[in-house]
């Protein structure tokens, strides 16, 4: 069938290699290494406090608001935002909303004992079956990926409010993703390249792409990993600090072209304003000037040093001992379940290998094993929906009510 309008292999092959599109218009203004590179300002925890309460008022442009929607996983990003929430609108009803996957971890408990301490009302948000609104989601959004639990959340939230709140943006600007900064850093030294560099980063995200990585695309793809490492060459090429380095290439990474693009454009389809007071202008100028050392911890890899002092005024750190998840389906659980099946039915018979754009050999390769690492599970998850925003957008032969 000859597609009615072009696809960019370059959306394709990022997409599908490190989990964010580069071709997409940001939400959020990017940074440069410049940004991070000035003389850095010892930031009060009073001062981002406020400056998170300020943004928080002006951004909801109400001074008695009925109602007001919150994304609460438990984490201290959410859990913080909501704390600050309730101080800024103390006589609104507060709603804060969790999402429970079936053979998933459940930390909606944490949760719960969070909006019961701060007081307000909790919603328990139960998803069974995880991929049922795939098609819809893409089709509202025009985007080909597959974590959809924020639509679950704004359906829910829109029948109550037109403000939707979110802790978003903490991990990226203040050193939260610590499970991967020390394995970055054993893995590069003072002598490391810029692409040395990249290529440790990337040993980090091992989620996000396979060791057969360059096998998984056709003719009309042209992949090439020169062209991905080109892509982050700015982030490590500079004056940097490393780990200030991987804080910039976090920032434009998913935050940049996934995460805020993708959250806004369903939040958008139901009219719902979002409110991320984490990333506002102010919050990420103020991130940019404070030392590394501010953010994280290296002796103890702790992260986010700065919001939790707010927590800790507050008496709220007790609820934070264990590492946080955030909200996360078990990928594995879920393709064992079903995943595995919907990508048989759609990949086996794929437009994209029709097409010349995903080789046929990679997905035979590996669609029919009994037991298939994680990461090889994400990428099918991703193949998967890329394949429906194929047919949805490209081929016309499914739509927002197709059923999977």
């Amino acid at each position: 069938m000859e597609n009615l309008k072009p696809i960019n292999p370059l959306s394709l092959k990022t997409t599908l290699t490190l989990r964010y599109d580069v071709t997409q218009s940001p939400t959020l203004q990017k940074l440069t290494w410049k940004d991070l590179y000035k003389e850095k300002e010892n930031i009060s925890i009073n001062i981002l406090e406020n400056t998170i309460k300020k943004n928080i008022f002006n951004s909801i442009n109400e001074s008695d608001p009925k109602n007001i929607a919150i994304s609460l996983s438990g984490g201290i990003d959410s859990s913080l935002v909501l704390l600050l929430l309730k101080e800024v609108f103390p006589n609104s009803k507060i709603n804060a909303f969790s999402i429970k996957f079936s053979n998933s971890i459940d930390e909606t408990i944490k949760a719960r004992d969070i909006a019961n301490h701060v007081g307000v009302s909790h919603k328990i948000i139960s998803v069974d079956d995880y991929f049922e609104k795939l098609p819809l989601v893409i089709s509202r959004t025009g985007l080909p990926f597959w974590d959809i639990h924020w639509y679950y959340v704004a359906e829910q939230a829109k029948p109550i409010s037109n403000y939707l709140v979110s802790g978003d943006g903490g991990d990226e600007l203040f050193g939260g993703y610590t499970f991967r900064y020390s394995k970055f850093l054993s893995l590069i030294n003072p002598n490391s390249t810029p692409q040395d560099k990249i290529k440790a980063y990337l040993e980090c995200h091992l989620r996000d792409h396979v060791p057969d990585q360059s096998e998984i695309f056709a003719q009309n793809s042209n992949f090439s990993w020169s062209e991905i490492y080109d892509l982050l060459i700015p982030y490590f090429d500079n004056p940097l600090n490393p780990l200030e380095q991987l804080f910039l290439a976090d920032y434009n990474g998913k935050l940049l072209y996934n995460f805020s693009i993708f959250n806004n454009k369903i939040l958008e389809s139901f009219k719902i304003k979002s409110i991320t007071p984490l990333i506002s202008n102010e919050m990420i100028n103020y991130s940019n000037k404070m030392d590394l050392h501010q953010k994280y911890n290296l002796n103890k890899n702790v992260g986010k040093l700065p919001l939790r002092k707010i927590l800790e005024k507050y008496k709220m750190m007790h609820f934070f001992d264990n590492e946080k998840l955030g909200f996360s389906v078990n990928t594995i659980n879920l393709w064992k379940n079903s995943g595995n099946e919907l990508c048989k039915n759609y990949l086996l018979d794929s437009k994209l290998v029709q097409d010349s754009w995903i080789s046929e050999d990679w997905i035979l390769k590996h669609i029919h094993k009994k037991e298939l690492e994680i990461r090889y599970i994400n990428k099918f998850f991703g193949l998967l929906a890329f394949e429906i925003w194929y047919r949805i957008h490209i081929t016309h032969e499914m739509n927002s009510n197709s059923k999977i």
